[in-house]
């Protein structure tokens, strides 16, 4: 569905681009949430105290980088997914220089978008996870360090949600990409 319904007017409107208080805090909600992160990796597979300089170290640091870039591919292309499934209608990518983002032209319902907004951090930290598992004793820190930029990646998710979820379920929600809009019933 793409155009609004009878009785429906805008309620909220997130655009992080435009709103320097909002993106201050999502911006401080996922230095929070990397710290936690980190800190917990600490905890779970301590650093060794030698660092050692070499070619698996260099391999290491430069299959994490890969690793984040594709993560930030594959974090946007599920939100896509997802928004078609829900639509059919064709999302579009970009990125503004801060943040990739998936955006679409139609209105999702209130459980449709919290699954949209969710999806990746969801199957991508499960996905994650396991491989942190199933290699920790060769590459827990290039895993991990991917995860923490896959859950302080999603603090603008986890912000939306937020406030998504606070609405009843006669919402809508029109997510551009770039900023969202959010409709209700008027009352």
């Amino acid at each position: 569905m793409t155009a609004l319904p009878k009785g429906y007017r805008e309620v909220r409107r997130v655009d992080l681009m435009r709103n320097r208080k909002e993106a201050i805090l999502v911006n401080l909600l996922a230095l929070v949430i990397a710290g936690v992160a980190i800190a917990l990796g600490f905890v779970l597979c301590p650093p060794f105290l030698e660092v050692k300089i070499g070619i698996p170290t260099i391999f290491g640091m430069v299959f994490m980088v890969i690793g984040i870039v594709v993560y930030m591919i594959l974090h946007e292309i599920i939100h896509g997914v997802f928004m078609k499934a829900f639509s059919g209608l064709k999302p579009h990518y970009g990125f503004t220089g801060l943040y990739a983002y998936a955006g679409s032209d139609a209105l999702f319902n209130r459980k449709q978008y919290l699954i949209i907004a969710f999806a990746p951090v969801v199957i991508l930290g499960i996905i994650l996870a396991v491989l942190i598992a199933a290699f920790y004793e060769t590459a827990f820190w290039s895993l991990y360090l991917i995860q923490v930029v896959n859950l302080s990646g999603a603090a603008g998710d986890f912000y939306v949600g937020y406030l998504i979820a606070r609405y009843g379920n006669d919402v809508l929600v029109c997510d551009t990409g770039t900023d969202m809009a959010v409709y209700s019933i008027l009352q």
